[in-house]
């Protein structure tokens, strides 16, 4: 019962913006399913379920999958709106960007926890990614650049 419940909470969630316990519980009771408050509290902690805000202003329950794709999608809009020049230098790659905007698009791609990146090091217009080795600089620099055409 437990795991139909636990499918039946995340087909909710992705079909409609679940703000409350409240409103989960009533759509679960509609769906058949009756259950109590603490049963929510406890499946929305197993499925490790998070408040994210959306477009309007509003936060609702979602995966962590979910708003890593939200992060993914915010990032490419950023990243071709700031960044200037991309290149590298073994397994150093440097980014360019608008005046004062390399800390932003460094936390962001910082966000998407790509495992190639050892770490990141930023400056007011420009930042670096170290990488585990030259091919990886090669991959992440053509992947970027990508992303400002």
């Amino acid at each position: 019962m437990k795991v139909k419940r636990h499918a039946k909470i995340l087909d909710i969630i992705r079909a409609h913006p679940v703000n409350t316990q409240e409103e989960l519980l009533t759509r679960l009771n509609e769906s058949g399913f009756q259950v109590t408050q603490a049963t929510i509290s406890r499946d929305i902690k197993e499925l490790r379920l998070i408040k994210s805000l959306d477009g309007d202003g509003n936060y609702h329950y979602s995966t962590v999958q979910q708003e890593s794709e939200n992060i993914s999608t915010k990032f490419h809009s950023f990243f071709a709106e700031t960044v200037t020049n991309i290149d590298y230098a073994g397994n150093i790659v440097v980014v360019k960007c608008l005046s004062g905007m390399a800390s932003a698009v460094c936390a962001a791609l910082d966000a998407l926890n790509r495992p190639n990146i050892v770490g990141t090091i930023s400056g007011d217009d420009t930042f670096i990614c170290i990488m585990r080795d030259e091919n990886n600089s090669i991959d992440l620099v053509t992947e970027l650049k990508k992303m400002l055409r």
